[in-house]
């Protein structure tokens, strides 16, 4: 097995390679600016409307629901999804390749991909499905096949369900428990084996529940997860305040002059820092890539218009509330004139620091070390553990999609052995091979994406239409 892993993993990374950096960040860029066009820049016309829809009647007791959930749950479970060990490690990691500049182009990616999570919640919505048992089934395996029909559309449907089941609902979840185990393990000094049996206890829990119980716990956790972070994150920047104005200055600057202080030639430092900055968002806010649909078609919303501009504010929260106070922690204590990373991830401190403990390094700086990776852990735990329940939600539908109801229970025991193994055990191919199958799920729906814009563009003019007849009628 290592014999073959070894063979496998430099052929998969370079596929995971050119798909990024080629293929990828083109197509999901492409989509949020040919949305925001075609939908008159409906993430600022709207946004309004969204942070309404979203905190105008908050509850964190949404009750039970006949069938699916209410708007604010579907938007938790999206935002679970969205927000998770990416926003820590994966802002990390583009600051420290790409420089601070990196995250002025996260704000960039986010700002179209939030017109691009618009279509896809609203086409969720659109095509969705409810069976004999009142059951709803929605995401982009079903506005694949309303977009083309015949053997083609079933051949995209297809391959989208097995992609996103293999890298969200198997693997993408045994790599976020392995999160989970080693921050505790590090920060507790807790076995790794218990964290996982304490994992998958909680989460069988709440997996045979179905959705009514997933949906009763992320409204709840997303908020508190949201909350334990925001305050650490601004503690740690009321204490660096008099660093602020250098810390927006270097993401600005370093946006357009990344070699001074990536080094080398302007050519390849601004490649480098776009690149990194396209490629961290996107796969953090996840805007394109087909997974929180499944979560926004479970809403009972009156029209899908409703329910696309709560969406974006999912998005909006992960980039530019999350991983942006994250990013402005980690420079605003490592990057400014007195940190470690004042010149650059150059010299001693590359053997020291790293994408994976940026964070903890940076939080450390004012909360000392033990209590900045005790404060991270926990974070990260949160973050994690929410992600696992929406993926596994997401994998669930698809697996209904290829096989039908019988699956379910077979599919749950699979996905807990997988969080189990991923607590226990730790591969560098498993990421990999995760990653690539998140790659794939991504072409079949941004081509979808493409094939019904008529669709999205009708229901945001219907939208528009009935706000001018209200304002008439008043």
């Amino acid at each position: 097995m290592a014999n073959l892993e070894a063979v496998l993993f430099p052929i998969v990374s370079k596929i995971n390679a050119y798909l990024s950096d080629y293929i990828l960040v083109f197509m999901l860029l492409g989509i949020g600016i040919f949305y925001t066009i075609r939908t008159h820049f409906v993430q600022i016309r709207c946004f309004g409307e969204g942070m309404k829809n979203t905190f105008g009647n908050l509850s964190l007791r949404g009750g039970k629901q006949a069938q699916g959930m209410t708007s604010f749950q579907a938007l938790a479970t999206a935002i679970a999804a969205q927000v998770g060990t990416g926003n820590i490690v994966g802002a990390s990691g583009a600051i420290l390749t790409g420089g601070p500049g990196a995250i002025f182009w996260m704000w960039i990616i986010a700002f179209f991909g939030m017109a691009t999570v618009y279509a896809e919640a609203t086409l969720a919505l659109e095509t969705r499905k409810v069976d004999e048992d009142g059951d709803i089934h929605g995401g982009p395996a079903y506005y694949i096949t309303t977009a083309f029909k015949g053997p083609f559309g079933k051949f995209l449907a297809g391959f989208f369900a097995i992609a996103i089941t293999l890298a969200l609902g198997f693997m993408g979840c045994m790599v976020q428990a392995n999160s989970i185990g080693s921050t505790f393990h590090t920060a507790f000094n807790v076995p790794s084996w218990m964290v996982g049996i304490v994992l998958v206890v909680i989460c069988g829990f709440i997996f045979l529940g179905g959705v009514q119980r997933l949906a009763a716990v992320t409204e709840k956790v997303v908020p508190v997860m949201a909350a334990i972070f925001l305050l650490g994150g601004l503690g740690i920047l009321i204490a660096r305040a008099s660093y602020i104005p250098q810390t927006f200055g270097m993401i600005f600057k370093y946006a357009f002059q990344p070699q001074a202080i990536l080094g080398g030639g302007f050519g390849y430092a601004i490649k480098v820092a776009v690149s990194q900055g396209a490629k961290r968002g996107l796969f953090s806010n996840e805007a394109g890539m087909g997974s929180t649909p499944h979560a926004h078609a479970q809403a009972n919303v009156k029209d899908p218009h409703d329910q696309g501009v709560v969406a974006m504010i999912g998005v909006f929260m992960d980039t530019f509330v999350v991983l942006t106070l994250n990013a402005l922690v980690i420079i605003s204590t490592l990057y400014t004139s007195d940190g470690v990373l004042a010149n650059g991830y150059v010299g001693e401190v590359t053997k020291t620091v790293g994408k994976t403990n940026l964070a903890q390094t940076a939080f450390g700086t004012v909360f000392g070390t033990d209590l900045g990776a005790i404060f991270v852990a926990v974070c990260l735990f949160f973050f994690a553990f929410s992600t696992i329940l929406s993926w596994n939600l997401f994998g669930k539908i698809n697996m209904m999609y290829l096989f039908g109801k019988k699956v379910v229970g077979v599919y749950s025991a699979i996905a807990l052995v997988f969080i189990f193994m991923g607590t226990v055990t730790s591969s560098d191919f498993v990421w990999e091979v995760t990653d690539m199958f998140n790659n794939l799920m991504v072409i079949p729906n941004v081509i979808a994406l493409f094939a019904l814009s008529g669709v999205v563009v009708k229901v945001s003019k219907r939208a528009s239409d009935r706000k001018k007849l209200a304002k008439a009628g008043k």
